[in-house]
Parts: C-alpha cells; structure tokens; sequence
C-alpha cells in the first residue's frame, strides 16, 4: 500500500514583488509598445551578445499578467521548448494569450527558418488550449521584427 508522504505536491505560483491591481496593469496596443516593454525586460548587459526567449502573458483585455525568461542561451541560439512555453502560459492564472520574444545578438532582424518554423508550431499548440499567440517578436539593437505585422501569426 501507498502513503500520500511519497507523492510529491506539484505546487504552481506566479511571483509580484507587491500587489498589483488588474487596473495598474500595462495593456499592450502595438508591436511598437511591445518592443519597448521587452527591452526593459531583456538584459541590457548581455543583448548584444547572448539570445534570450522571453514569454509575456496576457489576459483577455491585453494586459500583461506576467512575463517569463524561458532561456538563454550563445550568441547564434537558444532553445525554446514549446512545453515549456505552453506549461508556463497554462501555469499563469487569466492567461489568454501570449506574445513570445527573442533577440538576434547579430542585428539581423529577419527571422530564421528555425523561428518561423516555432511559432507556427506552437501557435498550433496554444490554440488546442484555447490560448492566442498574438505575435512573436525579434529584437536587436537595429529594432524589432513583428510576425503579426508581417502577416505570419
């Protein structure tokens, strides 16, 4: 016979340094807005030099729920492990939608086949969990590079 003491508690927060109303929230109208938001998230010592993916959550009035530094990896790549994407959006109460991120450390803004081929993957994903991915954007120091504006989200 099993005792409850051997199953291991799965236990999911979501962090704020202090209490944040709903109505304090940012609402996200643009790419624009977006890119700005994300390079205060970003770290600024090592965007030139180091890929990032960064996830936002977003609740059905666009606002920001939260945000999650998925990897970070070298100069060329990083991984980003649609389950690890897709958990962390379920995980993150009000999540209705997502807008995923990552920089080119090179300046080129184009996205990759690689990248292309993620967000359609876990566009796909999201949408059997009736989450919306909203864009996807790459940052450099050159801009920002919007799949929704370029109309492939």
């Amino acid at each position: 016979m099993f005792q409850i003491d051997n199953i291991p508690e799965i236990k999911i927060s979501l962090s704020f340094d202090k209490k944040i109303k709903k109505s304090e929230l940012y609402t996200i109208h643009t790419s624009h807005e977006c890119s700005q938001v994300l390079r205060r998230i970003f770290n600024a010592d090592t965007f030139d030099w180091v890929e990032e993916f960064i996830l936002l959550c977003m609740n059905q009035a666009n606002k920001i729920i939260g945000f999650c530094k998925i990897s970070k990896g070298g100069v060329t790549a990083t991984v980003a492990d649609p389950r690890v994407i897709l958990t962390t959006a379920l995980n993150c109460p009000g999540t209705t939608s997502i807008i995923l991120s990552h920089n080119h450390p090179s300046g080129n803004l184009k996205p990759s086949l690689q990248d292309e081929d993620m967000t359609k993957r876990i566009k796909e994903a999201a949408k059997l969990l009736d989450i919306r991915l909203l864009d996807h954007l790459i940052l450099s120091d050159e801009g920002y590079y919007s799949f929704a504006d370029n109309g492939q989200i």
